[in-house]
């Protein structure tokens, strides 16, 4: 019998990890396009280590979150939902006063935390992603690139 060669799956460590920094800038973006992009990068799923129990994505930055592009009739009939855990305390908005409000972000932040996974990865995930309303950030010294979109 010869001898053969042993083939093992490569599996990355979270300590293996190098993560980058992306900036987004949301202005007249599709929503839904545009948060599966995110949650793509967040993940990992756009590199070549990508091992699905493990945190291989990087750190995204969006701004101008309230410049987001709703198609349809989405910015009128899309409900938000938020409960305080209190009896009868449930509170609906919709999708044009949440981005009229102080809390722009929580459109594109829901939008991006409901394609990740619904776990402490998930969570993990989500914390990478800062997303803010105006064009202005505090992370320029990590030196963010401009991600691609599309």
């Amino acid at each position: 019998m010869g001898a053969t060669a042993h083939k093992a799956t490569q599996s990355t460590r979270p300590a293996d990890v190098e993560r980058g920094w992306y900036v987004v800038d949301a202005t007249d973006q599709v929503l839904g396009r545009l948060a599966t992009q995110i949650a793509t990068v967040l993940r990992g799923k756009h590199r070549p280590i990508f091992t699905p129990h493990v945190d291989t994505g990087e750190y995204v930055v969006v701004v101008n979150a309230e410049k987001v592009k709703l198609t349809g009739n989405k910015l009128r009939d899309k409900k938000y939902y938020r409960h305080s855990g209190y009896k009868g305390s449930l509170k609906e908005t919709t999708a044009e006063k949440l981005l009229a409000g102080p809390h722009a972000d929580r459109v594109v932040r829901k939008a991006v935390e409901g394609m990740l996974p619904k776990n402490a990865l998930g969570r993990q995930m989500a914390s990478k992603l800062k997303v803010y309303a105006g064009p202005d950030h505090p992370h320029a010294s990590q030196k963010p690139e401009e991600m691609k979109l599309g």
